[in-house]
């Protein structure tokens, strides 16, 4: 797998400045729509932003940063939905800032092991539990997203991809689904905590070095 590094903005500017510092004199800067790429004497550097894409500016000669970092520094209103099987949390964002959220969990049991009947029956019970969580989870993404939705630039999903998808065909979230970013962040099981965190993920740059 190739190196890579997750930068928030807080950050970005700074790891620029030594990558260039390492790698220079930067002989050109590319800036596309969806990617810019830092070309130095020693190396490259790849740089996807989040939420592109960017105003394209094409070539330009020497080490010029301030495109994509007014592109990242930007304050944007971003809608969270983490859902793991039983366990789901929903938040909106401005910028860093956690203006509406809600957390739940549904009981769904574990898989059973034994055979026969007992098993079927049981897998009926968890299939009809795991259903009753998802619904929960679809309603709560509702509810808390639509109230922002003239707002929303963007909505982040993180967790397990399948119980993400279930929640995503409810009707009533349709209307967001040209917002949905390509993204799938990797969180533990979704708590308060794990949400508030969301922000250092969602608005990371993902860094690929080249040599």
């Amino acid at each position: 797998m190739n190196e890579h590094y997750e930068v928030p903005p807080e950050r970005l500017g700074r790891w620029l400045e030594r990558w260039a510092e390492a790698n220079g004199p930067v002989e050109r800067t590319e800036v596309r729509s969806e990617r810019v790429t830092f070309v130095g004497a020693a190396g490259a550097v790849d740089c996807d932003p989040p939420f592109p894409p960017l105003a394209a500016t094409g070539v330009r000669d020497g080490f010029d940063p301030a495109p994509l970092l007014d592109h990242v520094t930007r304050d944007r209103v971003v809608g969270v939905v983490l859902v793991r099987l039983g366990g789901y949390a929903v938040g909106v964002f401005s910028g860093r800032r956690l203006v509406a959220s809600k957390v739940g969990r549904r009981q769904v049991h574990a898989r059973h092991r034994a055979g026969g009947s007992s098993q079927k029956r049981f897998a009926r019970r968890r299939e009809g539990q795991a259903r009753v969580a998802l619904e929960a989870a679809a309603d709560v993404a509702a509810r808390v997203l639509l109230e922002h939705r003239r707002d929303l630039e963007a909505v982040v999903l993180g967790g397990d991809r399948r119980a993400l998808a279930e929640v995503l065909e409810d009707p009533r979230l349709r209307s967001l689904s040209s917002l949905v970013d390509e993204r799938v962040l990797d969180v533990p099981d979704p708590r308060l905590a794990v949400l508030r965190g969301t922000p250092d993920l969602f608005r990371a740059t993902i860094l690929r070095p080249r040599t």
